[in-house]
């Protein structure tokens, strides 16, 4: 079973319906039988049920209960044996850029902004394939935490165990953070080029929108921007990243965080990008990521050397389609020859009043 590999293993639920139709069959036939014996004579039955009905009623069940059998394991790809080839990657750079400041320890967004931010990220590169993807996380600096990867497992873990402890100073200068992302791009054509900014939207005069929009004209980046917090009320922001040490208090009041809509917004539109103002709620990032990221023009990355399992199905379904055809002769000859006994019967008949008339 180690060498075997499925692509679709649910169609294998398949041949519990052929089995069912098995004992359907059986069930009809044994039916057919006793009800014959209650009701008509040995020599009835013998004529009802004659010994090459039965035969020929049980080879095109067999042959049909096969024939789908074989469609069934053919629907699930079956696979075994390797074989290496070349897979041309085609895909877009996609830089995501995370704010790690404290004010995205803030609660309006469950269970805080950071968590829900990370969550929303990893939802949009599971929606992707060849895609190139990285992590920027920033605060009062920035720091590269994975550069441009196709390995997405790495990239999670990654992922999951950035915070406000992985940034040297407190803070928020999102202008350094998108600086910082585009010159981890690997290619230098202006293509195939994104950043997805994940972010409250607190700035302190690090100029995002002048950045973005210079970047844009110089290197053709569109800018994608994902906004967190809630924009009235906001909410209190943790000490600490469990959120066990109190809230952070300046001249002995407590700070509230709001999401600032309109930095991330005009970020958006100076580099054609798109602003989701996710806010409090959960969004459907499968629908974010198709909808705007992947309308970026695509560009051919190296050409990648996989080892695949081959795919068999082809093994089943062409015996499938034997069998089912066999049965279709074999019906249609059965038909054939019971037409010409028909026509010769009546044509006796007719012959034999004839002779009478005569």
């Amino acid at each position: 079973m180690n060498d075997l590999q499925f692509g679709n293993p649910s169609s294998i639920y398949l041949l519990a319906f052929v089995a069912v139709g098995i004992g359907l069959v059986a069930w009809a036939a044994i039916a057919r039988r006793r009800t014959a014996s209650q009701f008509a004579t040995e020599g009835q039955r013998r004529r009802l049920l004659p010994t090459g009905a039965s035969a020929r009623h049980w080879t095109s069940a067999i042959l049909v209960t096969a024939s789908l059998a074989l469609i069934a394991v053919a629907l699930t790809d079956i696979r075994w044996g390797k074989t290496w080839r070349e897979v041309p990657q085609k895909g877009i750079e996609v830089m995501f850029v995370l704010d790690v400041s404290r004010s995205m320890l803030a609660e309006d967004a469950s269970p805080n902004r950071l968590a829900r931010a990370k969550q929303q990220i990893k939802d949009m590169v599971d929606e992707m394939a060849g895609d190139r993807v990285g992590l920027v996380s920033f605060a009062g600096d920035t720091r590269q935490s994975v550069p441009l990867t196709s390995h997405y497992e790495d990239f999670r873990q990654t992922l999951d165990s950035v915070g406000p402890h992985t940034v040297r100073s407190g803070g928020s200068r999102l202008g350094d953070a998108i600086t910082a992302a585009a010159n981890g791009f690997l290619s230098k054509t202006n293509e195939h080029k994104a950043i997805v900014i994940f972010t409250d939207g607190e700035d302190q005069e690090s100029d995002p929108v002048g950045v973005a929009e210079k970047l844009y004209a110089d290197q053709g980046i569109r800018i994608f921007t994902v906004g967190l917090g809630d924009m009235d009320q906001g909410a209190r922001v943790p000490e600490s990243e469990d959120g066990r040490g109190g809230y952070v208090q300046y001249k002995g009041q407590q700070v509230w965080s709001k999401m600032n809509g309109a930095v991330l917004q005009q970020i958006a539109e100076k580099t054609n990008g798109a602003y989701i103002p996710a806010g409090t709620r959960r969004v459907n990032m499968s629908d974010v990521y198709h909808g705007y990221v992947a309308n970026v023009e695509q560009g051919e990355f190296e050409t990648a050397k996989i080892n695949t399992y081959i795919a068999r199905y082809q093994w089943f379904a062409i015996p499938a389609l034997a069998l089912l055809l066999l049965e279709v002769l074999l019906a249609t000859r059965r038909v054939r020859r019971a037409t010409i006994a028909t026509v010769a019967g009546v044509a006796k008949t007719l012959e034999s009043k004839r002779k009478a008339a005569a």
